[in-house]
C-alpha cells in the first residue's frame, strides 16, 4: 500500500475514534481493521483480537475515565520497516491523549483536573485495513499526575513531555527517501553501539559516537526525562546498565523512518536479570521482559531527542512486584 494512503487511512482512523460516541467505538474500529486485527498494549492489556475486543477492554474504560479527550500529537510518520516480516506500511503516532479525568482507571483515582497519557502507536497498514497495533502508554505517569506514585524513586526528571525542539515532527506529506534512510542509519548505528553494552569505549564516549552533547532522552515515569550525555549516562543509562546482567540480543518486530525521524518496537525488545538496585528497588535475581517503543530524531549524522516507552508495570510484575495491585489496595 501507499505511504500516504496509510497515512490517510490512520489518521481517519483516529479522527473517528476520537470524535465517535462510546457505544460507536467498536464500530468504528472494526470499519478500519482487518478480520484478524491483532493489538498490543502495556500491562495489564497484553495481546488482544478483534477490534470489539480492544474498543470493550481499552478504548471505552479510557474514555469513560478521561472525559472530553483528545489527542494532542507531536510526532506523524510511515514508511516500510527494515525488518523482515509481514506485509505492509507502519504509521506511528505519537503524542498524549489529553482529558478531564472524571472516573477511576486500573485504580488510580480520578482527580476532576486535566491529565495527559504519553502514547506512541504502531500501526501496520495492509490490503487497505489496519492489521494491527502496538499501543503502548505510560500509565505510572498518569498515575503520577494523580498523587499516585507508583515507584519509591526515579533518577531523572518528571514531566508532561514536549515534542520535538524543531516542531516539525508531523510528516503528513510525504519526505524524500533518502532523509529516512539516513535517519535509519542512525539508529542502527546507535543500536549495533547499544545491543551488547561490550563496546570497549567509556559510557560518555560510546554515546557521543551516535549522539549529539546536548541530546534529550524523554524516559517513561519511574525513570524520567534527562538531558545532555553525561546526565544521561549519570541518571539512567549508567544506573540501568549496573544494574543488569545477561542482556538478550535485541529483537524488534518493525524498525521505521521517515524524514528525521524513525523509531522500533519489540514484543520485548530484550530480556536481562535483575542482579542490582533499580528504581529505588532491590535486585531479585530474575529475568525480566523490556517491551519497549523508542522514537528518535535524527539532526545531522546523530540523534538529538528519543522519546521512550517502558512497559515497567509489566516488568515489574515479573519480578514479583504488582504495582497496580499495590496501589489500588492501600489508596495511594
Amino acid at each position: 500500500m501507499d505511504i500516504q494512503d496509510a497515512k490517510r487511512l490512520v489518521r481517519d482512523c483516529h479522527a473517528a475514534l476520537d470524535r465517535a460516541p462510546p457505544e460507536a467505538l467498536g464500530q468504528v474500529l472494526s470499519d478500519a481493521t482487518g478480520p484478524d486485527y491483532l493489538w498490543r498494549g502495556f500491562h495489564p492489556f497484553g495481546e488482544m483480537t478483534g477490534a470489539g475486543a480492544v474498543a470493550d477492554r481499552f478504548w471505552k474504560p479510557l474514555r469513560a475515565a478521561l472525559t472530553r479527550m483528545q489527542r494532542r500529537q507531536d510526532i506523524f510518520f510511515a514508511g516500510a520497516s527494515t525488518l523482515d516480516g509481514p506485509e505492509g506500511v507502519w504509521v506511528v503516532s505519537m503524542g498524549h491523549l489529553m482529558g478531564l479525568f472524571d472516573a477511576p482507571w486500573l485504580g488510580i483515582r480520578p482527580t476532576g483536573k486535566l491529565a495527559m497519557l504519553r502514547y506512541c502507536e504502531f500501526d501496520r497498514v495492509h490490503a487497505g485495513k489496519i492489521a494491527e497495533t502496538a499501543m503502548y502508554f505510560d500509565i505510572p505517569h498518569l498515575a503520577a499526575q494523580a498523587g499516585q506514585n507508583l515507584f519509591p524513586a526515579q533518577t531523572a526528571a518528571h514531566l508532561v513531555q514536549p515534542g520535538p525542539l524543531t516542531h516539525d515532527g508531523l510528516l503528513f506529506e510525504a519526505r524524500p527517501a533518502d532523509e529516512g534512510r539516513a535517519t535509519m542509519a542512525a539508529i542502527e548505528a546507535m543500536i549495533i553501539d547499544l545491543g551488547t553494552w561490550q563496546s570497549g569505549l567509556s559510557l560518555t564516549d560510546e554515546l557521543a559516537r551516535t549522539w549529539h552533547d546536548d541530546m534529550l532522552w524523554w524516559g517513561p515515569e519511574g525513570i524520567g526525562a534527562t538531558y545532555t550525555i553525561e546526565r544521561y549516562a549519570r541518571q539512567h543509562s549508567g544506573p540501568f546498565r549496573a544494574a543488569f546482567s545477561d542482556r538478550s540480543k535485541t529483537r524488534h518486530l518493525a524498525r521505521v523512518a521517515e524524514g528525521h525521524f524513525g523509531g522500533f518496537f519489540g514484543w520485548p525488545n530484550f530480556c536481562a536479570t535483575l542482579t542490582g538496585p533499580f528504581m529505588g528497588m532491590p535486585p531479585t535475581g530474575k529475568r525480566g521482559e523490556f517491551r519497549v517503543i523508542d522514537i528518535y530524531r535524527r539532526e545531522g549524522d546523530k540523534l538529538a531527542e528519543n522519546w521512550v516507552f517502558i512497559d515497567l508495570l509489566h516488568f515489574w510484575k515479573q519480578q514479583g512486584v504488582d504495582l497496580l495491585e499495590r496501589a489500588a489496595e492501600v489508596g495511594l
